[in-house]
Protein backbone atom coordinates (compact mmCIF):
# COMPACT_ATOMS: atom_id res chain seq x y z
CA UNK A 1 0.00 0.00 0.00
CA UNK A 2 1.35 3.38 -0.65
CA UNK A 3 1.83 6.12 1.61
CA UNK A 4 -0.42 8.73 -0.46
CA UNK A 5 -3.31 6.51 -0.57
CA UNK A 6 -6.03 8.06 0.79
CA UNK A 7 -6.95 5.16 2.75
CA UNK A 8 -3.54 4.75 4.38
CA UNK A 9 -3.79 4.97 7.98
CA UNK A 10 -1.79 6.09 11.10
CA UNK A 11 -1.56 2.56 12.34
CA UNK A 12 0.56 1.49 8.98
CA UNK A 13 2.68 4.20 8.99
CA UNK A 14 3.70 3.26 12.65
CA UNK A 15 4.46 -0.54 11.32
CA UNK A 16 7.04 0.98 8.82
CA UNK A 17 8.20 3.16 11.15
CA UNK A 18 8.67 0.56 14.00
CA UNK A 19 10.53 -1.59 11.07
CA UNK A 20 13.16 1.08 10.61
CA UNK A 21 13.96 2.39 14.08
CA UNK A 22 13.33 -1.13 16.23
CA UNK A 23 16.89 -2.48 16.64
CA UNK A 24 18.10 -5.69 17.30
CA UNK A 25 20.63 -6.29 20.01
CA UNK A 26 23.58 -6.72 17.77
CA UNK A 27 22.86 -3.44 15.92
CA UNK A 28 25.69 -1.34 14.87
CA UNK A 29 26.46 1.51 16.06
CA UNK A 30 25.60 3.40 12.57
CA UNK A 31 22.44 2.10 12.63
CA UNK A 32 20.67 5.27 14.13
CA UNK A 33 22.35 7.11 11.97
CA UNK A 34 20.52 4.89 9.03
CA UNK A 35 17.49 4.18 10.53
CA UNK A 36 16.29 7.57 11.88
CA UNK A 37 16.87 9.70 8.48
CA UNK A 38 14.86 7.00 6.58
CA UNK A 39 12.17 7.57 9.33
CA UNK A 40 12.14 10.74 8.98
CA UNK A 41 11.61 11.06 5.69
CA UNK A 42 8.84 8.43 5.68
CA UNK A 43 6.92 10.26 7.91
CA UNK A 44 7.23 13.72 6.07
CA UNK A 45 5.88 12.14 3.11
CA UNK A 46 2.90 10.62 4.99
CA UNK A 47 2.02 13.42 6.95
CA UNK A 48 3.09 15.96 3.51
CA UNK A 49 4.91 18.42 5.87
CA UNK A 50 8.14 20.62 4.43
CA UNK A 51 10.17 20.10 7.12
CA UNK A 52 10.74 17.20 9.97
CA UNK A 53 13.80 17.47 12.53
CA UNK A 54 15.28 15.50 15.71
CA UNK A 55 16.82 18.26 18.35
CA UNK A 56 18.76 17.86 20.86
CA UNK A 57 19.29 20.42 23.77
CA UNK A 58 22.91 20.75 24.51
CA UNK A 59 24.25 23.34 26.87
CA UNK A 60 21.66 25.72 26.69
CA UNK A 61 21.22 25.17 22.83
CA UNK A 62 18.78 23.25 20.65
CA UNK A 63 20.47 21.86 18.27
CA UNK A 64 19.08 20.24 15.11
CA UNK A 65 20.67 16.31 14.89
CA UNK A 66 18.65 15.19 11.85
CA UNK A 67 16.87 16.94 9.10
CA UNK A 68 14.55 15.59 6.21
CA UNK A 69 13.57 18.84 4.16
CA UNK A 70 12.49 19.41 0.44
CA UNK A 71 16.09 19.78 -1.23
CA UNK A 72 14.75 22.97 -2.65
CA UNK A 73 13.49 24.28 0.77
CA UNK A 74 16.57 23.94 3.07
CA UNK A 75 15.43 25.92 5.79
CA UNK A 76 17.14 24.30 8.67
CA UNK A 77 20.34 22.03 8.54
CA UNK A 78 22.01 19.48 10.53
CA UNK A 79 24.24 21.06 13.14
CA UNK A 80 22.73 24.52 13.38
CA UNK A 81 20.87 25.62 15.92
CA UNK A 82 19.46 28.28 18.16
CA UNK A 83 19.10 29.25 21.96
CA UNK A 84 16.89 27.01 23.59
CA UNK A 85 15.08 29.37 25.24
CA UNK A 86 14.17 31.24 21.91
CA UNK A 87 12.94 27.70 20.30
CA UNK A 88 9.61 26.52 19.58
CA UNK A 89 10.61 23.41 21.48
CA UNK A 90 11.45 24.41 24.59
CA UNK A 91 8.53 26.16 24.57
CA UNK A 92 6.03 23.26 23.66
CA UNK A 93 8.57 21.02 26.26
CA UNK A 94 7.55 23.89 28.87
CA UNK A 95 3.80 23.81 27.99
CA UNK A 96 4.11 27.73 26.71
CA UNK A 97 2.80 26.05 23.19
CA UNK A 98 0.75 22.72 22.20
CA UNK A 99 2.13 20.10 20.51
CA UNK A 100 -0.13 20.38 18.06
CA UNK A 101 -1.00 23.91 16.39
CA UNK A 102 -2.68 23.43 12.81
CA UNK A 103 -2.94 27.12 11.80
CA UNK A 104 0.23 29.02 13.37
CA UNK A 105 -1.76 32.43 12.71
CA UNK A 106 -5.06 31.51 14.36
CA UNK A 107 -3.13 31.16 17.72
CA UNK A 108 -1.85 34.08 19.02
CA UNK A 109 1.81 32.93 21.01
CA UNK A 110 2.30 30.95 18.28
CA UNK A 111 2.02 33.81 15.92
CA UNK A 112 3.69 36.08 18.04
CA UNK A 113 6.68 33.72 18.05
CA UNK A 114 6.30 33.10 14.20
CA UNK A 115 6.87 36.93 13.54
CA UNK A 116 10.91 36.73 14.28
CA UNK A 117 11.13 33.71 12.01
CA UNK A 118 12.63 34.12 8.28
CA UNK A 119 10.48 31.44 7.16
CA UNK A 120 6.22 30.95 7.75
CA UNK A 121 5.05 28.40 9.77
CA UNK A 122 1.34 27.35 8.94
CA UNK A 123 1.37 23.87 10.83
CA UNK A 124 3.68 22.69 13.74
CA UNK A 125 3.51 19.40 15.63
CA UNK A 126 6.59 18.62 18.19
CA UNK A 127 6.98 16.36 20.66
CA UNK A 128 9.28 15.42 23.51
CA UNK A 129 11.89 13.16 23.29
CA UNK A 130 12.16 11.68 26.67
CA UNK A 131 15.01 9.18 27.69
CA UNK A 132 14.33 6.65 30.19
CA UNK A 133 15.83 8.05 33.47
CA UNK A 134 13.31 11.41 32.38
CA UNK A 135 16.18 13.26 30.82
CA UNK A 136 14.35 15.29 27.86
CA UNK A 137 16.65 14.36 24.97
CA UNK A 138 15.33 17.02 22.78
CA UNK A 139 12.34 16.70 20.29
CA UNK A 140 11.31 15.48 17.02
CA UNK A 141 8.80 18.31 15.02
CA UNK A 142 7.13 18.58 11.80
CA UNK A 143 6.01 21.37 10.24
CA UNK A 144 4.55 22.95 6.95
CA UNK A 145 4.93 26.43 5.77
CA UNK A 146 1.23 26.83 5.08
CA UNK A 147 -1.14 25.59 7.38
CA UNK A 148 -3.12 22.14 6.69
CA UNK A 149 -6.26 22.09 8.53
CA UNK A 150 -6.38 18.07 8.43
CA UNK A 151 -3.67 18.02 10.45
CA UNK A 152 -5.02 16.52 13.66
CA UNK A 153 -4.49 14.00 16.87
CA UNK A 154 -3.63 11.33 14.40
CA UNK A 155 -0.51 12.53 13.17
CA UNK A 156 0.49 13.93 17.07
CA UNK A 157 -0.12 9.83 18.10
CA UNK A 158 2.09 9.11 15.03
CA UNK A 159 4.60 11.81 16.38
CA UNK A 160 5.10 10.27 19.63
CA UNK A 161 5.44 6.92 18.80
CA UNK A 162 8.21 7.90 16.69
CA UNK A 163 10.04 10.06 19.60
CA UNK A 164 9.49 7.08 21.92
CA UNK A 165 11.29 4.57 19.06
CA UNK A 166 13.74 7.48 18.69
CA UNK A 167 14.54 7.53 22.36
CA UNK A 168 14.92 3.91 22.51
CA UNK A 169 17.36 4.22 19.49
CA UNK A 170 19.00 6.94 21.04
CA UNK A 171 19.36 4.60 24.65
CA UNK A 172 20.97 1.71 22.81
CA UNK A 173 23.93 4.34 21.26
CA UNK A 174 24.60 4.94 24.08
CA UNK A 175 24.90 1.88 26.10
CA UNK A 176 26.98 0.58 22.75
CA UNK A 177 29.42 3.81 23.50
CA UNK A 178 29.07 3.00 26.98
CA UNK A 179 30.66 -0.60 26.50
CA UNK A 180 33.07 0.25 24.00
CA UNK A 181 34.90 2.66 26.36
CA UNK A 182 38.27 1.31 28.11
CA UNK A 183 38.25 0.63 31.34
CA UNK A 184 40.02 3.10 33.50
CA UNK A 185 43.30 1.45 34.45
CA UNK A 186 44.10 1.06 37.75
CA UNK A 187 46.46 3.74 39.01
CA UNK A 188 49.87 2.20 39.45
CA UNK A 189 52.53 5.40 40.80
CA UNK A 190 54.33 3.60 43.23
CA UNK A 191 53.87 4.22 47.22
CA UNK A 192 56.89 4.59 48.94
CA UNK A 193 57.29 2.09 51.74
CA UNK A 194 57.53 3.33 55.17
CA UNK A 195 61.34 3.32 56.21
CA UNK A 196 61.72 0.66 59.26
CA UNK A 197 62.52 2.08 61.95
CA UNK A 198 65.41 0.72 63.70
CA UNK A 199 64.94 -1.23 67.14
Amino acid sequence: MSIYDPDYKPEDLMVQVSELLVATADAADTDIDQAVPEALKLLRDKLQMDVVFVSQFVDGQRVFRYVDTEPQQPVIAVGGGDPLEESWCQKVVDGRLPQLIRDVAKLPEAAEAAKVLPFNIGTHISTPIVLRGGEVYGTLCTFSFQPRPTSGLDDLNVLQLTAQLVAEKIEQHRARQRLQQPAPSPDLALTPLERKQPF
